[in-house]
């Protein structure tokens, strides 16, 4: 089906968007004022925990981070354990660990100055090429289309893109291209990201206040609601394991680092089996032997790749010394496990071993 939409060029729209911009832009703690100069430093660690995470989650995030580690070399010189644990909760944590490697090597052998070209961010840890626009266009002003999912939705409304996502990806990336004005490609960014988070939004836009309203395609067709398409999703696989929650006379838990590489890399977790395909066979080994029974029921959780089911196992044995701690496996107070950078999972896998009636009796015997 054609349309045919007033001509207004790309010129005009950019002016339109900034100017929409000018009065309705968010105030975020990461933000500079308008007219002020973006801090690498700020706009780097706010893209990096925006990576698949809300901005209502990030702030108090932020917040923490900046208050505790206010300049590049603070968080760079600070111990991977505290990042970890002021990250705790945000989730993905390869994130983290790679937002302190990357601090390191900004401070340590960049002289602390970010690259400001797309090209030279990539080569960071955990920068890729959103996230290196992003910084490109916001940190230094340079033109680039950085298309995260708001601006996804805004462009392929406008130019009623109707491939499903991701093989739209290239087709929205060069419509954006094609916008970004040259004089304040930071603040376009900005705006795009802003126009989809409060107006543009997933369901039910709020035409009547957009500032490209009337050169929308995809209103003009009414399938505005409908982009942009997603290809069905696969079915998520289901894992599971046993995990199991072992104290000492000191009232200590003991848990394990994870291998750095990898899933929840170098986070702590209580002692498990392997995670195997739900359909696996139910003998899964324990990491020792003791009297282990089932008390504590299942814990489930959900990580973008497939869903994991736990049993959470106890024991009624308390220990006077605890089981070799070889491979990093370490005693923990359990007054101390707030403190620690736990996985969600790991908490839910607490509040069921802490919750369990017969860990309560063993502890009051």
């Amino acid at each position: 089906m054609s349309v045919t939409l007033p001509q207004v060029n790309d010129d005009t729209l950019s002016r339109r968007l900034l100017h929409w911009y000018d009065r309705h832009r968010r105030t975020l703690p990461w933000r500079s004022p308008p007219g002020g100069q973006p801090d690498p430093y700020r706009v780097w660690l706010s893209e990096i925990m925006l990576q698949q995470t809300t901005v209502a989650t990030v702030g108090r995030y932020f917040v923490a981070f900046t208050r505790r580690w206010p300049q590049l070399e603070d968080l760079a010189a600070a111990d991977l354990d505290d990042v970890l644990r002021e990250w705790a909760g945000l989730g993905y944590y390869a994130r983290a660990r790679n937002l302190h490697a990357c601090a390191k090597i900004v401070a340590n052998e960049l002289g602390g100055c970010f690259p400001a070209t797309e090209d030279g961010l990539q080569s960071l840890p955990g920068v890729g090429p959103y996230t290196a626009a992003a910084i490109a266009a916001i940190a230094f002003n340079r033109p680039a289309a950085a298309v995260d999912g708001n601006v996804e939705r805004v462009m392929s409304r406008l130019r009623a893109i109707g491939e499903p996502l991701p093989a739209s990806k290239p087709a929205i990336r060069a419509a954006t291209l094609e916008l970004v004005p040259h004089d304040r490609p930071g603040d376009f960014a900005q705006a795009l990201m802003d126009l989809g988070a409060t107006v543009c939004t997933p369901k039910s836009p709020n035409c009547l206040l957009c500032p490209w309203a009337d050169a929308c395609a995809a209103r003009k067709l009414g399938i505005e609601a409908e982009l942009p398409r997603k290809a069905p999703k696969k079915d998520r696989p289901v894992r599971r394991a046993r995990i199991y929650w072992a104290e000492d006379t000191a009232g200590r838990v003991l848990m394990r680092r994870r291998e750095e590489k990898g899933l929840l890399g170098g986070m702590l977790e209580f002692p498990s089996g392997p995670w195997v395909e739900a359909d696996a066979a139910d003998d899964l080994p324990a990491p020792f032997d003791s009297g282990w029974h089932n008390s504590a029921g299942r814990v489930e959780h959900t990580f973008t790749h497939f869903h994991l089911l736990l049993d959470v196992y106890v024991t009624d044995e308390v220990f006077e010394t605890g089981p070799d701690t070889r491979h990093d496996w370490r005693w923990v107070a359990r007054r101390d496990l707030a403190g620690e950078a736990l996985p969600t999972v790991m908490k839910k896998v607490a509040v069921a071993a802490l919750g369990s009636d017969a860990l309560r009796k063993t502890r009051q015997s």
